[in-house]
């Protein structure tokens, strides 16, 4: 009895030790979720409001900031009868993943030379490359704009193609960089070792152990190419203009139809919300990739 005793009371002793512990544990993680919700909420909330006036009429849209209201999906059908959404949406689609696979094929192969064959200069290349992005596009509109104008690819896939894999190169071979940085080296020689060549290491070995890195790496590739418009205002007019201009098409010198232009922003947005809410397991698994050894 005298020891049961003795051990209830070390039990108890130790969960009066702890209580305060656990206690200051479970009050932070209650304000750290409260936070991250309220954060979460504060950069939905706009998207949520662009998807709600494309419900309202246009006089609603303007004067009517209220949450209750009659939904209409006139804003829709005037947006859809104004332009054939559908052939917005493929341009987008092809640009998208088009220059999403070409800068791929060109950053794998830099990437690995930059990762496993490195010189002194290869720091200040990865360096110079991600500076690039820090130029504003408009500084480098004009001679592209010549350039496209001489070779004829003004207003066409093509050029928004070679565009957008320019812009997301670095950005791309920067992520590829890092991901097979962190590949052990020593399964690379035993392939070496076992008489596999540059392409068969590559092939057999590289490809498969960083897939989950490649497959983050394009997704954000993708989704930075459908958000782009910049270049699809500047270089595209009818034919080859992505859903980027499709939304700038509803702001005119009569001034911004709110319930027509949150219609076409919702339809625009739609598709690539859905890519990221299908492919986020996936994103997350890359970009977390060789954090955890």
């Amino acid at each position: 009895m005298t020891t049961k005793t003795q051990s209830m009371s070390a039990a108890g002793a130790t969960r009066a030790a702890n209580g305060p512990r656990f206690g200051a544990l479970s009050s932070r993680r209650l304000w750290l979720t409260v936070l991250g919700w309220t954060v979460a909420g504060v950069i939905f909330f706009p998207i949520f409001w662009m998807v709600l006036t494309g419900f309202k009429t246009e006089a609603e849209a303007i004067a009517d900031p209220s949450l209750i209201f009659s939904p209409t999906l006139d804003s829709y059908a005037e947006v859809q009868s104004r332009a054939d959404y559908l052939h917005f949406a493929l341009n987008s689609v092809v640009v998208s993943f088009g220059s999403t696979l070409l800068a791929l094929v060109i950053a794998i192969p830099s990437a690995y030379a930059m990762a496993f064959l490195p010189t002194k200069r290869t720091k200040g290349t990865l360096l110079w490359m991600l500076s690039t992005k820090m130029l504003p596009p408009v500084g480098v509109l004009v001679p592209i704009y010549l350039l496209f104008r001489d070779f004829g690819l003004l207003d066409t896939r093509t050029g928004l193609v070679i565009v957008y894999t320019l812009m997301n190169l670095p950005i791309v071979v920067w992520m590829l960089y890092t991901f097979f940085k962190d590949l052990p080296r020593d399964i690379l020689e035993a392939g070496r070792m076992d008489g596999a060549g540059t392409l068969q290491e590559v092939w057999y070995l590289l490809l498969p152990l960083t897939l989950p890195g490649i497959a983050s790496t394009g997704l954000l590739a993708v989704i930075l190419s459908w958000n782009e418009a910049f270049w699809s205002l500047n270089l595209t007019s009818s034919q080859a203009a992505p859903l980027t201009a499709y939304i700038a098409s509803f702001s005119s010198p009569e001034g911004l139809f709110w319930a027509k232009l949150s219609a076409a922003s919702t339809m625009a947005i739609a598709p690539i919300l859905v890519f990221g809410w299908l492919t986020q397991k996936q994103m997350v698994r890359g970009l977390t990739f060789g954090a955890v050894k």
